[in-house]
């Protein structure tokens, strides 16, 4: 019999037929192509401790003068700074109403015998807050009913509210009933109010037109409610950021002299900034779409904003940009004298995200690309428009690499290289035929440098949230494809390796995760496969004997950081399972006889192979399949071979 060289086309093709992709690889999860040949995707292991609460939409990170790297992290419910693996809340207070009266606080706590509810009681003053925001509270003088302060002092979700009162829930049980307690020091701070973890379809009173239909009716068709997301930069030392189409906030480092102060501060309005540095805060816009600061130049730009002279959320443009003086972000007031303006977009219906690049801002709106580039004149900022009928499937789906921008429309790939094209893709159809397009405000994309690589993370059709993703290695010009919850992305200089967020399954379970580290799923088994299309001989019209294999598969490519992981065959014997499908027509189901599935094993000793695996085989059409579904195994498959021989017609 003679020896058949298995080699494949690196890269992964589901835009053809199984049969007539011949000699490439069909379906894939959680591999790479490195030189051509697939190997498993490294690991990843928990970058935190502790957890954070909701769903991460953005990830910021940036070195202070103060050398300490920070990492903003904005979730559908709390603002945090990472920095050492220490989480601290900057969470923006709330903004209350002008008519708003700050509550009397003397004595307002109580409890109740057996339960471990702690109610706040405001007399006759409405309070404002919802169910499930949260409150920081200081000044409490305990015990009250057993409760010690320690436990009511601090940040807790409000877990019932009414008019004048609002509960919280502490950890112990309440062994009296207090009315009336706590002092006359206690001070009570409303952050601002969770943001949805997903898009919502709302339905019911509030959602539609006022005045339409009978008194006490709703809407039968759904009003969506956008997901909370978030937008940060860096102006120098200090964080700016904002909700997506919400208001715009500012977190100050500090000062030298007490450079720690900060990390336990709250983020302020950006209108407040604004007042507190001796500006005109009616001038700051109080909607924006994305907040973005312009390195070069050191503008403060915001991308769809309330024009300059109103003040109502409801005069939002969602195609105006404006900047603020240059250096003084808290200058928005338009002045011979200073460089703050505005600029407004000619088509489109709204701009959909700002990306800046080496040498411009790019700019997409629902329909259209422009460039956003400073020209240093008395006109500030100029615009170019690019290319028109085109899409973006969300506001996070781009990502610039090696001086090329890629991003993901809504049924194609794109690149920008100075013009804009098409990008070829294998996955298209396997893509864009099964994304919820619902969900797709989700979609988030990033890169992995280390490997050239830019991932699109994605809700497939039957998912809510994000399960899936795809990536295109830029410099083989390959796609491949898996399984994998995560939310947000970050791969940075500033830290080894990129961070991801999970998709946590509740509130308090958001984590943080390193990537490109170990090789397993944080402590559990990452399985890892590719299978090849289906090949035959001569184009099918003989049957295919196999008898033997003979493996090509190298444990000795580490993925992992040697300082962390000597050894990257932590498995002690590790295994890959190669199995061989068979099937005689492309319309008929694969078959594989568990006896001829064959695992090949190596010793713990790398570079120790198999010499050959026996199995017994018969069809028109085989596939090739390589997979890992153990603790510390790290693989990448080479040529195999295959003893195989014609073997008739029937």
């Amino acid at each position: 019999m003679a020896f058949i060289k298995l080699q494949f086309k690196p890269g992964v093709n589901r835009d053809t037929t199984d049969y007539s992709g011949e000699g490439g690889w069909w379906e894939c999860d959680k591999i790479r192509f490195r030189s051509g040949f697939p190997e498993k995707l490294g690991g990843w292991q928990h970058a935190l401790s502790a957890s954070f609460i909701g769903y991460c939409r953005q990830m910021w990170n940036w070195v202070t003068t103060f050398q300490d790297n920070l990492t903003a992290i904005g979730t559908n419910v709390k603002v945090y700074i990472e920095v050492a693996g220490n989480l601290f809340d900057i969470t923006p207070l709330r903004t209350v109403d002008p008519t708003f009266i700050a509550p009397t606080t003397t004595n307002s706590v109580s409890t109740t015998i057996g339960t471990t509810t702690v109610v706040f009681n405001f007399g006759a003053v409405v309070h404002e807050a919802e169910t499930g925001s949260y409150v920081q509270i200081s000044g409490v003088v305990g015990p009250i009913g057993g409760i010690l302060s320690a436990e009511i002092n601090g940040n807790h979700q409000i877990t019932k509210i009414d008019n004048f009162k609002f509960s919280i829930q502490s950890l112990t049980t309440a062994t009296a009933t207090v009315a009336a307690a706590g002092g006359a020091g206690i001070t009570v701070s409303f952050e601002i109010a969770p943001g949805y973890a997903i898009t919502t379809a709302g339905y019911g009173w509030g959602t539609g037109t006022w005045g339409r239909g009978a008194w006490g009716s709703g809407t039968t068709t759904p009003i969506y409610l956008p997901l909370r997301d978030w937008w940060f930069d860096n102006f120098d030392n200090d964080l700016v950021m904002n909700i997506r189409n919400g208001e715009g906030y500012w977190w100050e480092r500090g000062i030298l002299s007490v450079p720690d102060v900060a990390l336990a501060t709250k983020a302020i309005r950006l209108v407040d900034y604004a007042a507190a540095q001796g500006f005109d805060p009616t001038a700051v816009p109080i909607k924006i779409m994305q907040l973005l600061v312009s390195q070069q130049d050191k503008h403060l730009i915001a991308f769809g904003a309330v024009p300059f002279g109103f003040t109502d959320p409801a005069d939002f443009d969602p195609l105006l940009i404006r900047w603020s003086d240059q250096d003084t972000p808290g200058q928005w007031f338009p002045e011979v004298t200073n460089t703050a303006g505005d600029i407004r977009l000619s088509r489109g219906s709204r701009i959909v995200r700002a990306l800046p690049t080496r040498q411009e801002i790019l700019v997409w709106t629902d329909t259209t690309l422009y460039t956003l580039q400073f020209l240093g004149t008395t006109d500030v900022y100029g615009l170019q428009e690019y290319s028109d009928n085109i899409s973006i499937i969300s506001p996070r789906a781009c990502i610039s690499a090696s001086n090329v921008t890629f991003w993901m429309g809504k049924d194609k790939f794109y690149a920008y290289t100075g013009r804009v094209e098409t990008l070829p893709c294998t996955l298209r159809k396997h893509v864009f035929q099964n994304i919820n397009r619902y969900q797709a405000d989700q979609i988030i994309c990033g890169t992995n440098e280390e490997w050239n690589e830019v991932w699109w993370f994605y809700p497939s059709a039957n998912s809510d949230y994000n399960d899936s993703y795809v990536v295109y290695n830029h410099l083989d010009q390959v796609w491949y494809y898996g399984m994998l919850p995560r939310t947000a992305w970050l791969d940075t200089a500033l830290h080894p390796d990129p961070l991801a967020c999970n998709t946590p399954t509740d509130t308090n379970a958001g984590m943080l995760y390193q990537h490109e580290i170990g090789l397993d799923d944080d402590g559990e088994p990452m399985v890892s496969y590719i299978r090849s299309n289906d090949f035959d001989l001569e184009d099918g019209e003989h049957y295919m004997l196999l008898k033997r294999l003979i493996p090509d598969v190298d444990f000795s490519h580490s993925l992992v950081n040697a300082d962390v992981i000597p050894d990257p065959h932590t498995h002690g014997n590790p295994v890959v399972t190669i199995t061989m499908y068979s099937r005689n027509f492309p319309g008929s189901a694969r078959f594989s006889d568990p006896a001829d599935t064959q695992a090949v094993v190596f010793d713990s000793d790398v570079g120790l192979y198999t010499e050959q695996v026996f199995m017994r085989a018969r069809a028109r059409q085989m596939a090739f399949q390589i997979k890992s579904e153990n603790l510390g195994v790290q693989w990448a498959l080479g040529s195999p071979r295959i003893e195989a021989r014609a073997d008739g017609k029937r």
